[in-house]
């Protein structure tokens, strides 16, 4: 085993804290690593980070891919500049470079979102001509398949940037979601919680993933004590409808799926237009261990109820 790991990540407040976790973790599975000097957290600024020249474009703007929050991490691992990469595995691209792999998936905790009013405490509250800021599509479809009368505006930034300009007026309310607020201990600011019966979350929200070289066995056996098995297939199936859709940073789907009784799962999701005209949901079960085949089937049921032009549009 090296002596020093060093693990690769956005240098982001919320990034940052969720690779300490897994620095805290692979201290705790292997006491024998030693001293915090052996693992190494390397902070690396990407594509997608908020930056003084983009701070008002909107990530569609920005080349609306997946790519912009992981690119320039993946090729620090497939240089050997670090020997893991720790992500948010709602902004990981369904496709991995090529010699990469997602080696081992955390626990997920809550993967809904939340609501932040200025004044109210959910959506439904919200007077007619209000508006909501989000730069995620995804939110902006539910929420105006819901609520046609309000305005969505764009809001980007970390989560203390989006809560700064929810206080100074920019917008009546917001979306985040509840593992990000969790994870950065700011829950005193949440209004409420939203069911995913009214906002299904995007697909892998909640999860961390880490990511590897192909072949690297090392890290592999590192990392095995951290997996969550569970995580880790309804993560694969919800990928595996994204891979099947094409999904990125410009097409509104939204994905969840949960193990149920008799170790099956179950597959939730929706796929929209933008403004909330056309909004498609469904679901599809089946046995745990075909969890990415039940996210592809799905997703080619999607694909074939949709007209061609679906996501163009």
């Amino acid at each position: 085993m090296k002596k020093n790991i060093r693990l690769g990540t956005r240098g982001s407040p919320l990034a940052l804290v969720q690779a300490e976790e897994v620095q805290k973790k692979l201290r705790a599975a292997h006491p024998n690593l030693g001293s915090e000097a052996e693992i190494e957290i390397v902070p690396i600024r990407t594509s997608g980070d908020w930056k003084p020249e983009n701070k008002e474009r909107s990530f569609i703007e920005l080349g609306g891919n997946k790519g912009l929050f992981t690119k320039e991490i993946e090729e620090a691992l497939q240089s050997g500049h670090i020997d893991m990469a720790v992500h948010s595995m709602k902004d990981v691209a369904s496709w991995l470079p090529p010699g990469l792999e997602i080696a081992v998936v955390l626990e997920r905790i809550d993967p809904r979102d939340i609501f932040i009013g200025r004044k109210v405490r959910t959506l439904d509250e919200l007077p007619s001509g209000a508006t909501v800021g989000t730069s995620s599509l995804r939110r902006q479809a539910q929420i105006l398949a819901r609520r046609p009368d309000l305005r969505v505006v764009p809001l980007r930034g970390n989560v203390d940037t989006r809560l700064k300009k929810l206080s100074d007026g920019i917008a009546d309310a917001t979306l985040l979601a509840v593992a990000g607020m969790t994870r950065l201990g700011v829950t005193a600011q949440i209004s409420s919680i939203m069911e995913t019966d009214i906002m299904l979350p995007a697909a892998a929200q909640g999860a961390i993933g880490i990511e590897i070289r192909n072949g690297d066995e090392d890290m592999r056996r590192l990392l095995a004590p951290l997996n969550d098995a569970d995580t880790h297939a309804c993560v694969n199936a919800e990928r595996a409808l994204l891979r099947v859709l094409d999904g990125s940073c410009q097409t509104p789907i939204a994905a969840l799926a949960r193990l149920t009784a008799g170790d099956r799962i179950t597959l939730d999701a929706l796929v929209a237009r933008p403004d909330g005209t056309s909004l498609i949901r469904l679901q599809h079960s089946g046995p745990v261990r075909q969890a990415e085949t039940i996210g592809a089937d799905l997703g080619h049921k999607f694909k074939g109820m949709l007209p061609a032009d679906f996501f163009a549009a």
